[in-house]
């Protein structure tokens, strides 16, 4: 998984609630067994007319906002069914950062795993961010993970919040079961050098549990 630290990208604006995870990728097109590929179906329904053909009233398939790779969304997104397919589409089609006042559960969560940033911003900062996007063709974000803060070439800033593990992993681009081999190695490294440190008080595979409570019965000839 990509790390995630600063990230500036051009906007696109998705102005719907309740934007479920079936309308994000079709379940036709779940039948893929690996994790890339679902860019090219990302809100198909909306993107393509009956024919085929490209729909050009929807935002992604107007010119200005060709190559965005933050998306600007409304309240619940990614609400439906739990299909992780969903943030595979997303950052396979380019996505790094969906903006929202709110997103549904398991697919927040799933973001996470996937190293696609769900940044929840007040409902007022997010209508202002469509009238900027909307309001200046070619709009660009830098979302800096690393200090907690989004903010435009405008000098237009605002902070956010988000759970330490989340950004934590994040960070290092690694999800739930990267993160805790990550840390189990951590805890390895540090007692076999806490062994080697104080092997001279300590027994033959005596595991290292911190200081000894009797040092000197343990020292060696």
């Amino acid at each position: 998984m990509q790390p995630f630290r600063v990230h500036t990208g051009l906007v696109a604006p998705l102005d719907r609630v309740n934007v479920d995870t079936d309308a994000i990728i079709p379940k036709q097109f779940l039948k893929r067994i690996e994790r890339t590929g679902f860019g090219q179906f990302l809100f198909y329904d909306w993107r393509f007319r009956d024919d085929g053909s490209p729909n050009p009233d929807f935002v992604l398939n107007q010119p200005r906002y060709q190559g965005a790779s933050i998306l600007l969304a409304r309240h619940n997104f990614g609400c439906g069914s739990s299909r992780e397919h969903a943030p595979w589409a997303l950052l396979d089609y380019g996505f790094r950062v969906i903006i929202a006042p709110s997103f549904a559960d398991i697919f927040y969560n799933n973001c996470f795993q996937n190293g696609l940033l769900p940044l929840v911003l007040d409902e007022d900062v997010v209508d202002a961010l469509f009238r900027r996007t909307e309001a200046t063709p070619g709009y660009t974000l830098t979302v800096d993970l690393e200090q907690c803060v989004v903010r435009d070439d405008s000098g237009w800033e605002t902070s956010f919040a988000i759970d330490p593990y989340r950004r934590e992993r994040l960070l290092l681009g690694l999800d739930d079961i990267g993160l805790t081999l990550q840390k189990e190695a951590k805890i390895a490294a540090y007692e076999a050098r806490m062994r080697r440190t104080f092997a001279f008080w300590m027994t033959p595979n005596e595991p290292f549990l911190g200081f000894h409570p009797q040092p000197f019965s343990h020292w060696r000839e």
